[in-house]
């Protein structure tokens, strides 16, 4: 299998056409698939409203997607080379655009997580097929450039995701977040259709692979599926279903560990396995998956955290909050390419390390969030996201190929998106648990120390008390078109936010003036002088 792998794998690379146009088509593909995956979230209020369901409900079109991604990446590899890439990457897309149509005009909820399994099917296939194909059309000095492409499809899209579907759900309808990949597709399928050809030589090793009768290995598939499908319900599910508390979350969690501990023996001893574990141990790919789980996470969880910070309690619409990414991204499109042409002059571990240290100083800049910060603090932290990523992400897609014969490359490819994928939802879930847990900590803390007799609750209740008179009076007064939502006609939309934001801060302050006083009783006061900051938690 070996020979005729490598032979394949070979003819693949070699396979005529332009390779930057080739680059352009199969990235753009992946930038609609990827798209997918944060499109939604935003509009699942809309979708909750639209189909009479509640938001908990709805959130399940957005798992269900991830967990048939999941699974969909575990057989890539497999039928890529069985089928080809080409003929593959086709069924997928195809599959992806005709689910993506049939979800805009879901009648019900049932029948849209239907269609998002069936897409999320067809899309997990696509990203890998691409990577494979973009590092076939290219030699390996150059394959830095053309992965430039791809990285600004995988790392731009969940950017554009909220901003393109916070204003397509506000301002045309939830269902546009879905048909507007029925054009789109139909006009990839043909191009790509058209222009990618495959060589002569990769028919013959696919006829020659067939002939050597290279089992499916229907139990592994089974068994990672089975894990990667479950750890994803596991993390998606956790919070809105309060974690460990839940049995279902407790069953989800036994499950994935269980078929954790079985892949790992069957995937070793199997002759064709579905997952090469051995390729994860080596030191240059194992390196390169753990770089790209961290990668993921942090892409996918501030992608997640700031747009939902933001409306929370910031008073920002669904396309505002897109809009706060939106510098980032438009940073990032400039920084891969740049990025693509220093990968092959620059060893990967110093690019890697340069835009980590990026990324470690914009996290570190998130945690100076308060009640008094505007739109440009949060879309500069993420411009120094979007500076930081690529000189993490290019380089370690490119060193994960870095040795792999070409009969491995698919396997590498469905590898890495394994680990962007994964590392993704595990820091949504922490980004999730943490907001909530912190929120729900302050918020029993303003209830256990509210007092009506000091004169900050008497002030801040004055305040509150004359907003809302204000408000009814405009509201007696006039039509909504001469009602002017600013500080001197009357109350702007975030002014509730931050009077909130203001008793939190007093509730953190008479919280730490009240421990200073009980520890001076008690002569056990070690810490005096240690500033209260409500946002330093």
């Amino acid at each position: 299998m070996s020979a005729a792998g490598s032979r394949a794998g070979a003819a693949q690379a070699n396979a005529g056409g332009n390779p930057w146009l080739i680059a352009v088509l199969v990235a753009f593909a992946a930038f609609m698939e990827v798209l997918d995956t944060t499109i939604a979230n935003v509009a699942l209020p809309y979708i909750a409203g639209g189909l009479g369901v509640s938001e908990d409900e709805a959130s399940w079109v957005v798992t269900t997607y991830l967990v048939a991604n999941a699974v969909s990446l575990t057989g890539s590899s497999y039928f890529a080379q069985r089928l080809g890439r080409k003929p593959f990457f086709l069924i997928c897309l195809a599959l992806f655009t005709a689910n993506s149509v049939l979800c805009g005009f879901a009648p019900n909820l049932q029948s849209l997580l239907l269609f998002r399994i069936l897409q999320g099917l067809g899309g997990g296939g696509m990203v890998p097929v691409s990577q494979s194909i973009l590092a076939g059309a290219f030699p390996p000095e150059k394959r830095g450039q053309g992965f430039a492409l791809f990285g600004i499809a995988v790392v731009v899209a969940p950017v554009v995701g909220p901003t393109l579907g916070g204003w397509i759900a506000d301002n045309i309808s939830w269902q546009w977040c879905f048909l507007i990949n029925g054009p789109v597709g139909v006009v990839a399928l043909g191009l790509i259709g058209a222009l990618l050809r495959e060589a002569k030589e990769a028919v013959a090793g696919r006829k020659l692979l067939a002939r050597q009768n290279r089992g499916f290995d229907l139990v592994g598939f089974a068994l990672v599926a089975t894990f990667l499908g479950a750890l994803e319900i596991a993390l998606d599910r956790g919070l809105e279903d309060d974690g460990f508390s839940s049995r279902f979350i407790v069953v989800a969690s036994a499950i994935c560990a269980l078929a954790f501990l079985l892949m790992i023996p069957w995937e070793l001893s199997h002759r064709n396995p579905m997952i090469d574990v051995r390729m994860v141990a080596t030191r240059q790919f194992g390196a390169s998956f753990l770089v790209m789980l961290g990668a993921g996470a942090i892409l996918l969880a501030t992608t997640q955290y700031l747009p939902q910070l933001v409306q929370q309690n910031f008073g920002y619409t669904a396309t505002l909050a897109g809009l706060v990414l939106t510098p980032g991204g438009i940073v990032t499109v400039f920084m891969m390419p740049l990025v693509g042409q220093l990968t092959g002059k620059v060893q990967p571990r110093y690019l890697i390390a340069t835009g980590a240290a990026i990324c470690a100083f914009a996290m570190y800049d998130m945690t100076k969030v308060n009640g008094d910060l505007g739109f440009w603090f949060f879309a500069v932290s993420r411009i120094y996201i979007g500076i930081g990523l690529p000189l993490v992400f290019l380089p370690i897609i490119a060193a994960s190929y870095d040795g792999i014969a070409p009969d491995k490359t698919d396997m590498a490819s469905a590898l890495i998106n394994v680990a962007r994928n994964t590392g993704g939802s595990i820091g949504i879930s922490l980004a999730n648990n943490v907001l909530a847990h912190r929120e729900q900590f302050h918020q029993t803390r303003l209830v256990e120390l509210a007092n009506p007799s000091t004169a900050q609750y008497q002030n801040t209740l004055k305040q509150l008390m004359d907003l809302f008179h204000r408000a009814r009076q405009f509201a007696r007064a006039g039509s909504a078109a001469s009602f002017r939502l600013d500080r001197a006609a009357g109350p702007d939309p975030g002014e509730l936010s931050r009077l909130r934001r203001r008793v939190l801060d007093i509730d953190a302050d008479l919280a730490c003036r009240r421990t200073a006083r009980a520890h001076a009783a008690q002569g056990q006061a070690r810490r005096r002088g240690r500033p209260c900051a409500l946002m330093a938690h």
